[in-house]
């Protein structure tokens, strides 16, 4: 654990000195205006009197003025590994932030056929909700029309869902006879013929079999999006698809040639039994495995969320063919995702279920306070994530349970007038993402992008959690905005807690690592709606500059 607070004096003089504005994350002491740094690590949080004491010779000073000293942000659902192999390799994005409009989608998609060959392509982004109601229906037919000859792929925003052509199904060897993989699906036609989607991860990833990245290719990718990381203030970030293959070298990046710039914390896919000689916590500060996560149901853009309501009758459900039912289909029975959780809690696995319906969340609580209550864990800090429909009372079990909530805030901002206009009305979308009350329950909860999804940019998860304003400025459910403390904790020291790592990061504490991001302004002097407009002006990991300019 992290040393107590102390605004004495370090054994020794500072290397670095920060003086100015800084706010701590730490109650023990909220604010500070001078903090202390010792090679890696925090050594002294104090006030200008004390930081005379601090200096020697060789002490560097750096006077903030405007500028605002936090700990660094933790983005605690991520796919830092899966986006740098997504985007660092011939996986094309045409995500509604990218390509904006449905004609631009197709005629990417035409032009990127036509030059890939006999290579094939693929594509990640496809979203009928952000791209208009012009977005082509992407049946098996249409994709074959669109590449004859060669493999096609084209894997949804939200990465649940994905749409091939007959090409790429014979390349994956997909037929009548190929069994669903545990927890996902192949949608078929009454013959039991593959129809042209995969739903789920496993069924995803089935259709890229044996095409696994060129090691150089994926060690560009994966430094490229450490530095993007860097860039938005993220010092320690999950990856939460962490594939068996990529274990090892992420365990140990130094060997694999991986300069380490984000801290990480791994969660692999669950197995129905954990692999053997296995356990949780192995590695070190930069990079541990802490747990796995469970896809317990699907997205509410693509129709496949648990819930006991129904969607709207309106044009756009009508056109995706979610109809006016009642509601989807978890990945897993009630039995099977026991027996999950009852393979991995006794040996001390942190569990993340993802889920969004709150008939998915009812089941994953369940099974949670089932296995509490024959192997109890006194900080187990079991998961939900997304936790998009979740009601007040289920906020107050979890609360009562000990399990915490990662909460993907940007569904307010790029969806929320979808959620509540097209998808399920005003009940149930307006208040999607209900942080302030999961916060008033007492949870502890982290806000996060769920990249690729939408990009990392904590700044932005602030202003959307305080504000709750939809990319047209509409304001949805106002009882759920967080107070700016309340969103700069769930983007530091609760999404560390989250993580295991709040011992050693996520506030300015002495002893703990000299993760530290510096802004343009302080977040808790701007109007709501400005904080994204803040610059990260640099990102320190362990005391080492990894962005932005030399402070002076």
């Amino acid at each position: 654990m992290a040393a107590a607070h102390t605004e004495e004096a370090p054994d020794g003089p500072a290397d670095l000195v920060l003086l100015g504005t800084a706010a701590t994350m730490d109650t023990a002491r909220p604010d500070a205006s001078a903090v202390a740094v010792r090679g890696t690590r925090i050594v002294a949080v104090g006030g200008p009197a004390e930081a005379a004491r601090w200096t020697g010779p060789g002490t560097r000073t750096v006077h903030l003025g405007d500028r605002c000293l936090l700990p660094g942000f933790v983005e605690a659902h991520g796919h830092a590994i899966t986006e740098a192999r997504l985007f660092g390799t011939d996986l094309v994005d045409i995500r509604p932030m990218t390509v904006p409009t449905a004609d631009e989608v197709v005629a990417v998609i035409r032009k990127t056929v036509t030059a890939r060959g006999t290579d094939g392509a693929a594509f990640i982004g496809w979203d009928p909700l952000g791209h208009g109601a012009d977005l082509p229906e992407p049946t098996r037919a249409w994709l074959d029309a669109m590449a004859p000859d060669t493999p096609l792929v084209i894997l949804t925003q939200a990465v649940h869902l994905a749409f091939f052509n007959s090409a790429a199904a014979d390349r994956a060897g997909l037929g009548r006879g190929t069994p669903d993989p545990p927890g996902a699906r192949f949608g078929r036609l009454a013959d039991g013929t593959p129809d042209g989607t995969a739903h789920g991860g496993a069924a995803i990833r089935f259709l890229f079999a044996g095409r696994e990245d060129p090691r150089e290719q994926f060690t560009a990718a994966a430094l490229r999006e450490m530095a993007r990381l860097s860039q938005v203030g993220v010092t320690t970030a999950s990856e939460m698809a962490c594939m068996p293959e990529w274990r090892r070298a992420l365990l140990d990046m130094a060997r694999a040639g991986l300069p380490q710039r984000v801290r990480l914390r791994l969660y692999s896919p669950s197995e129905t039994t954990p692999t053997q000689g296995r356990r949780p916590g192995e590695g070190t500060d930069l990079t541990r495995e802490i747990g796995v996560k469970v896809w317990v149901d699907g997205s509410p853009f693509v129709g496949s969320i648990a819930a006991s309501f129904p969607y709207l009758d309106t044009p756009l459900t009508r056109r995706l063919g979610f109809g006016t039912r009642p509601r989807g289909k978890a990945n897993y029975s009630w039995d099977a995702l026991a027996e999950i959780v009852e393979a991995y809690v006794p040996l001390g696995w942190q569990v993340a279920c993802h889920a969004h319906g709150d008939l998915a969340i009812d089941m994953v609580l369940d099974a949670y306070e089932s296995v509490l209550s024959r192997y109890p864990r006194r900080d187990h800090r079991l998961r939900l994530e997304h936790a998009g429909a979740m009601r007040n009372d289920q906020f107050a079990r979890a609360a009562a349970l000990g399990v915490t909530a990662s909460i993907f805030i940007d569904h307010v901002y790029y969806w929320g007038d979808v959620l509540t206009d097209d998808l399920f009305g005003p009940t149930y979308g307006s208040r999607w993402a209900a942080a302030r009350s999961a916060v008033d329950a007492g949870m502890r909860i982290s806000l996060h992008n769920d990249p690729p999804a939408t990009p990392e940019n904590p700044l932005h998860n602030i202003t959307v959690a305080t504000t709750r304003r939809s990319r047209t400025g509409r304001l949805l459910a106002p009882e759920e905005c967080l107070t700016v403390d309340q969103a700069l904790r769930a983007q530091t020291i609760d999404a560390a807690y989250q993580l295991f790592c709040d011992d050693i990061t996520g506030s300015l504490t002495p002893g703990k690592y000299a993760d530290l991001v510096v802004l343009s302004a302080d977040p808790r002097r701007v109007a709501p709606e400005r904080i994204e407009d803040i610059d990260v002006l640099a990102t320190f990991l362990a005391g080492r500059q990894v962005f932005g300019e030399a402070l002076v």
